[in-house]
């Protein structure tokens, strides 16, 4: 029940007028007692007069004030910060598919890992965002162009397949390609959605037209952060024509692909752990925050009171207050 952000405080001026009815009702009681006792025989009084009612026959006329006070709140439009959700904005999905995404440091393997976790991603995501997939390897490719079907993106993300070479930088300017030619057909009057890249990667960039921090660079200036998330372990080890190749996990390149792009950097070195990943990202991205009307618990707790009041009235004395 919030009491801050009114939209219309003047309404407050009410409480003048329920504090003199408040008053009223206390001179009224004085009045009533001392006209009682002046012409009153009291020895009479005592014995034909019905027991007086205690403290409580003043309950339902408490509560009458207080359901006027908290009418009044209503009245004045408090506000509140509440989660809405997003009504429109683009999220690429951008998946790293190369050789070392078959490492099993992470069960069963890091792109299986993977696929279970976007998957879930793309399904919890609100129904006001447009996500789009692009996978990467030697070179990136845009397998599905943002849109609101989840299912196809789940589809894509099923049949993404293994490559080598990791061309980050290249996967980015995809990106930020796709993003603004969807904003430029979806865009209007209000310009075109938020965007966001969600960048998932377990190593180094080693080939590609464009570097992967220079692409950042180019995020920065569009506005577009990238999130970016770093998969895997240090122990990582896949085995690529019969040679065993360590793969450890590149954590420095995706901070600063993060901090130069204006995103946030993300650590997953489990399956449960990039889950969390992008739950905490599927909240940031789905939802917004924004003051939002809250008068309606003071409406019903006006409401419920006068009810309440009214009730008790009839019980104790008969006749409302």
């Amino acid at each position: 029940m919030s009491l801050s952000g009114f939209t219309a405080p003047w309404w407050f001026l009410l409480l003048v007028g329920v504090a003199a009815l408040a008053a009223f009702y206390v001179v009224l009681q004085r009045v009533l007692r001392k006209r009682t006792l002046r012409f009153a025989n009291l020895s009479m009084l005592e014995k034909v007069a019905p027991k007086r009612q205690g403290w409580y026959r003043h309950v339902p006329v408490a509560l009458l004030m207080v359901a006027f006070i908290a009418l009044t709140v209503a009245l004045a439009g408090p506000t509140a910060e509440q989660k809405v959700p997003r009504n429109r904005a683009t999220v690429m999905l951008v998946i790293d598919t190369s050789l070392s995404m078959k490492a099993t440091d992470v069960q069963p393997s890091r792109l299986e890992a993977a696929q279970v976790a976007a998957k879930s991603f793309a399904d919890g995501l609100t129904p006001g965002i447009n996500l789009g997939l692009i996978s990467f390897a030697g070179s990136a490719t845009v397998l599905v162009a943002p849109t609101t079907d989840r299912a196809a993106v789940t589809q894509s993300i099923d049949g993404l397949k293994l490559a080598q070479s990791t061309a980050t930088g290249d996967a980015i300017v995809a990106a930020l390609a796709a993003i603004d030619s969807f904003g430029k057909v979806v865009g209007g009057a209000d310009g075109p959605p938020p965007a966001r890249v969600v960048l998932m990667t377990d190593g180094k960039e080693t080939v590609g037209t464009r570097d992967a921090f220079d692409a950042a660079e180019d995020a920065k200036k569009a506005g577009v952060p990238i999130s970016t998330i770093s998969f895997g372990t240090e122990e990582g080890v896949v085995e690529i024509e019969g040679r065993r190749q360590e793969v450890p996990v590149d954590d420095d390149s995706m901070k600063e692909i993060a901090k130069l792009s204006g995103g946030e950097f993300f650590k997953a070195a489990s399956a449960e752990e990039l889950r969390r990943v992008y739950d905490t990202l599927g909240e940031q991205i789905g939802y917004e925050k924004k003051q939002a009307d809250a008068s309606r618990p003071w409406v019903t707790l006006g409401t419920v009171l006068g009810m309440i009041a009214v009730a008790g009235a009839l019980l104790f004395g008969q006749r409302l207050p």
